[in-house]
């Protein structure tokens, strides 16, 4: 039998550079990083409020993804990953030419000199898969970071406002740190090491989400006293997902499918494990049982522990002296 035309040498959507494996890798990986946000933390954030707050919290999560899908393609990629306007910002535009996207990723957009024009201050690194798969893994990385932030106001913010809110943290806010850290900009040339996302992702939602928690205000005095999970079984399946798709978020980052991907993934399961399995058992110490919630505290935690600068993919990496790296 022929060959099928998809496998044939020299296809335009089969260029030399193109390493079909990582570009799979990478689609898979988006793919399970998307998940994480759509349904799992839908499921999840619908699950773990009253019931009054549901369909409001699930649709903060849905919202989000889809605003930040088009706020990313239009202007906010660039500014993360683009040309250099200043030291923590790149300049906006589209990323949707087919010129563009159908090229050879590149991280950063350029090759950053010194001053002198001469002397290299920031490589660019050229992964073997095309821009638009690169565009599309940084976005679920962007939609979920939202997302996350939403977990802090659930159940106190106006949906009207969130819809405000979301462009505009996305553009100035999160563009900034991606920049800053992975797109070329200053804290990348200072050699801040950010594996997954611990800076741009956990640490920034983070901060978003107490300083947005702080300015909407607290709950009412009932709500703070009695908070139980309207749904546990959904809950733990919106949580499981959260966990499966980890496995993309870390094994996403090496932007291959390589040794150190490999490790990545197993490290990120171990420690989400590791994680819930002595969260439980604190429980049962001190309270005298275990609690699904704290399992699945337990389990996030483990998740987002590992994840930051290089953890996940050189924890138990060595090999008589050598880093996998």
């Amino acid at each position: 039998m022929a060959a099928s035309p998809a496998y044939q040498a020299h296809l335009p959507t089969s260029p030399e550079w193109l390493n079909k494996g990582d570009n799979a890798w990478q689609m898979t990986a988006a793919t399970l990083v998307g998940l994480q946000s759509m349904p799992g933390l839908v499921i999840l954030y619908a699950s773990i409020v009253k019931k009054k707050w549901a369909v409001n919290s699930a649709f903060m999560a849905l919202y989000a993804f889809a605003a930040v899908l088009i706020c990313w393609v239009l202007v906010a990629y660039r500014m993360a990953f683009g040309d250099e306007l200043l030291p923590f910002w790149g300049k906006g535009a589209p990323a949707l030419g087919q010129k563009f996207l159908v090229a050879r990723a590149k991280v950063p957009a350029s090759t950053h000199y010194y001053k002198n024009g001469v002397d290299i201050e920031t490589p660019m690194e050229e992964p073997f898969f095309p821009m638009a798969s690169l565009v599309y893994f940084q976005f679920t990385f962007a939609a979920i970071t939202m997302i996350l932030l939403a977990g802090s106001v659930l159940g106190r913010m106006n949906i009207k406002a969130w819809m405000t809110f979301v462009p505009l943290w996305l553009i100035f806010s999160y563009t900034v740190g991606a920049f800053s850290l992975w797109g070329g900009g200053f804290l990348y040339h200072w050699g801040v090491i950010d594996y997954s996302g611990g800076y741009v992702i956990h640490l920034s939602s983070g901060i978003a989400g107490f300083t947005a928690a702080y300015w909407v205000g607290p709950r009412i005095k009932s709500d703070r006293e009695r908070f139980p999970p309207n749904n546990v079984l959904l809950m733990l399946a919106g949580a499981g997902l959260l966990w499966m798709g980890w496995s993309g978020f870390n094994g996403g980052a090496p932007y291959a499918a390589n040794v150190a991907t490999s490790i990545a993934v197993l490290n990120t399961n171990i420690c989400a494990a590791t994680s819930l399995l002595v969260w439980t058992s604190l429980d049962v110490v001190f309270f005298g049982k275990p609690s699904v919630i704290g399992a699945v505290q337990g389990m996030m935690t483990g998740l987002v522990c590992i994840t930051p600068e290089q953890a996940c993919a050189i924890v138990g990496g060595y090999c008589d002296g050598n880093s996998i790296w």
